[in-house]
């Protein structure tokens, strides 16, 4: 067995009728678990190497509350407890490196480990995650197969119910796995599991994240946060803002938001800003976006692709009243500004 393992969980998921795996709730994952403990747990479920999630029967469960009773990990022990009294189908994921995930039950421990903040977005490998997040209906009643979703409203109906479906999707809503502390999120249909909310953190009612993106720490969100997008402390971004995510035409380049910064109401963007940035209401910054560059008093001095002042600070970007060009203010001099965008050191 390898000395060091990225990630161990033992939860309870969903299945359809033909036994394969819809959804896996893991209560508390551990982050790089003891090699010790993967040995004695490895000894109780048939575990000996590499990544892999292991369906529990009901004396694994007994002796994995065993285990973890004897150990000092009281939560875990505390939660096998109720593991040991359900009837769901429940599952040990060990991962022990981190490799992409192969298996529905890595894939949502994955997701798990970046809400409950072990790894922030882009701190794990999630390559080719969608086929194995199967889509399905996310009910009151948990997640249904849509090939047996027909059928369950029907026996709802005939009980005089309703079986109310909130959504159809390949991820479900976050805050139904996990809550992270110090947030709000005034409507939790907007978040998906596998973002990474920082302390702090309020999320308005238009305020969206998808997986593998969030925030650092004390934010506002009124607007979108796509995936793969990173936004920094003390940041806001503005009603009906967006940023461009490597899955809604981003490619390769990351796109984050630095520390301090303003993205007005319904503005864009699609490059990495630096810290301490605006941009106002409306504007919508791509790459290749045309910005006049301004210096100290408002005269241009070049004219440059958005893309080259990725990532620098201090810049407002702007659209000019009268020509509708966009312009690039910054605290510095533009020459300065300009002189280090062409270094090549």
């Amino acid at each position: 067995m390898s000395n060091q393992f990225f990630s161990f969980a033992i939860g309870l998921g969903s299945k359809n009728n033909k036994g394969k795996w819809l959804e896996v709730f893991y209560p508390s994952p551990i982050f790089d678990p003891c090699p010790e403990l993967i040995r004695k747990l490895g000894d109780t479920i048939g575990y000996t190497n590499g990544n892999q999630a292991i369906e529990l029967n009901q004396e694994q469960l007994n002796d994995l509350r065993d285990t973890f009773a004897e150990s000092d990990l009281k939560e875990q022990s505390d939660i096998m407890d109720q593991l040991v009294q359900s009837r769901q189908p429940a599952v040990a994921t060990i991962l022990e490196d981190d490799s992409a995930p192969t298996s529905t039950p890595e894939a949502y421990l994955k997701l798990h480990l970046i809400s409950h903040r072990y790894v922030k977005p882009h701190g794990t490998n999630l390559s080719g995650i969608f086929p194995l997040l199967p889509n399905v209906a996310w009910t009151n009643k948990g997640a249904i197969d849509l090939d047996e979703l027909a059928h369950r409203q029907l026996e709802a109906r005939a009980r005089g119910e309703v079986l109310e479906v909130s959504s159809v999707d390949k991820f479900p809503k976050m805050t139904n796995y996990v809550v992270p502390t110090g947030v709000r999120i005034a409507h939790t249909a907007r978040v998906r599991l596998g973002a990474y909310i920082g302390e702090g953190t309020t999320i308005m009612h238009e305020g969206f994240v998808n997986f593998n993106a969030g925030t650092e720490g004390t934010s506002m969100v009124e607007g979108r946060i796509s995936a793969g997008v990173i936004v920094g402390k003390g940041s806001d971004l503005g009603g009906g803002c967006s940023t461009m995510g490597t899955l809604s035409g981003g490619n390769d380049i990351v796109i984050s938001v630095g520390e301090g910064c303003l993205l007005g109401a319904n503005a864009g963007l699609g490059i990495p800003l630096g810290d301490r940035c605006t941009i106002e209401a409306g504007l919508y910054v791509t790459g290749g976006s045309k910005v006049n560059l301004l210096d100290d008093q408002g005269e241009i001095v070049e004219v440059v692709k958005a893309g080259t002042l990725a990532s620098k600070s201090d810049l407002l970007f702007r659209r000019n009243s009268i020509s509708g060009a966009i312009e690039c203010k910054t605290n510095r001099s533009a020459i300065e500004l300009n002189e280090e965008l062409h270094a090549h050191n």
